[in-house]
Formats: C-alpha cells, structure tokens, sequence
C-alpha cells in the first residue's frame, strides 16, 4: 500500500470505432503527454471504449422488438429497441421496475441496471453499446499490447458505473481485470491494534476504477488513466474481475 496516489488523465483519445487498435491509440496519447508508464503504475480503461473497439455497437434501426419489450417500453416512455437489447443481454432478469428500470443478470455474472446496454457517450446515430463479451480477456489483451509497445508490464482495469444497492449515485467498478489481484484479502491478519481480521476483504480493483473515475470525469472525454503509485504485486494470469461477482449462495437477498 502507499500513502500517495496520483491520476493522470490522458487527453487526445479520439472516437473509437469498431477494429480500431485501442492499445496502439493508448500508446499514442501517451506519448503525446509525455507520460512513461512506471511498474507502480495501473491503467483504468473506460468499458465503453473498449466495447466500441471490439465492435460491441448496435444500430437500434437494426433491432427488432419483441412483444414483451414493446409492451414494457409502451408502458413507461422507453425505446422498445434499447428494452429489446435488453433483454438479449439480459442472462436473468431480475426486476422490471416501476419507471422503466431493469435490473438483470448479464451473461458476463454483473447485475447492474439495463444488462450495461448504454446509448450514452456513444458518439453520432441511434446507437448502443454491449458490454464486453469477456471483459477480462478484453484487459488481458490490452495489457499484453501495451507491454509489446510499451516495453513495461502495468495492470490494467476496465471499468464501467453501476449503481449500489441502498446507496444513492453511481460509482465506477472493475469488471476487468488483468495485471493484478482484484482483492485483497487481510483475514488472519492483525489490524492495528492486534486483533485478527476475520472478514476484510478489500476490493481494491473496484477504487482504482472508482477513482480513476474523479480525474476522466464521466462527461470530459477522457476514457484513459493512469493510476500512478498504488503497490500492487503484478499478477500475469490473475483470477480477473470474475472474483469480484459475490458466488450466488452467498447472496442474501436473492
């Protein structure tokens, strides 16, 4: 661990489209910045770039609703396409709310709202955004892509916002993980005055994205930063952003 924490924000990332080289156009705006990456340093990337680069857009002219969407979009204002996305990416559907919120399992374990299908920040055109298809082989590849133009081996956490149960505003977590362990487990260790620690376990992927979030800013363009300072062990085949979806015995309200 480490008393000091910098992040560097990378500008000069453009619109990335489907089969663009993201690791290469990382590269770049690093250099541009005059920004070498360091071994005690870890890179937040944005899902949503990442998605863009591996094709995961969708043009909503494309989609075709199903009866159940069209009738739950009717009902609360929403775009029967969007419902109908989904729903596709939806592996469970947990609760279609009042409003027009969904919650759902997605294929990759997350539960969060509307399966991560966003037409935010997406760029030009009725478009949306998937999530990854895996997204800790998507922070795998782009580690190993910057460790070849780069010549220095960082982590690299790919975030996205979710919303917390019982919590109001959304943070940024890690759903992929390479270069690092996603926790840090300090049961059987002593806290500071002694005792055991029975049951703490820190997420530590998930603040690194959350806060890499307060320096991209969710508005600013900036999908790329550089956490510089946190120690980390480097972990190369690493258990991903997997160990951070809780196992669903352990969930107490199911």
């Amino acid at each position: 661990m480490t008393a000091r924490v910098e992040l560097l924000a990378l500008d000069g990332i453009p619109e990335i489209r489907p089969g663009d080289d993201l690791g290469a156009i990382i590269a770049g705006a690093l250099r541009d910045a005059d920004i070498g990456l360091r071994e005690d340093d870890v890179l937040v990337v944005t899902q949503k770039v990442v998605s863009k680069a591996e094709g995961r857009v969708v043009d909503l002219a494309s989609v075709s609703p199903s009866p159940p969407a069209a009738e739950f979009a009717e009902r609360w204002g929403k775009d029967p396409r969007q419902v109908e996305l989904v729903l596709r990416e939806s592996a469970e559907v947990l609760r279609m709310a009042d409003g027009g919120l969904i919650i759902s399992r997605t294929r990759q374990g997350f539960v969060c709202a509307n399966a991560g299908v966003d037409l935010s920040n997406v760029g030009g055109g009725e478009v949306a955004t998937l999530l990854p298809v895996d997204p800790d082989a998507s922070a795998r590849r782009l580690a190993e892509g910057l460790w070849e133009l780069a010549g220095v081996r960082v982590p690299v956490v790919i975030s996205d916002s979710f919303g917390r149960p019982w919590r109001n505003g959304i943070v940024n977590v890690a759903i992929g993980v390479a270069g690092l362990a996603p926790l840090l487990d300090l049961r059987g260790r002593p806290d500071a005055q002694g005792r055991l620690m029975r049951s703490t376990v820190i997420a530590v992927a998930d603040e690194l994205a959350s806060a890499a979030e307060l320096a991209g800013g969710k508005t600013d363009q900036r999908p790329v930063v550089v956490v510089r300072g946190y120690t980390t062990e480097n972990v190369k085949n690493g258990p991903g952003a997997a160990a951070l979806v809780m196992d669903r015995a352990h969930d107490l309200f199911p």
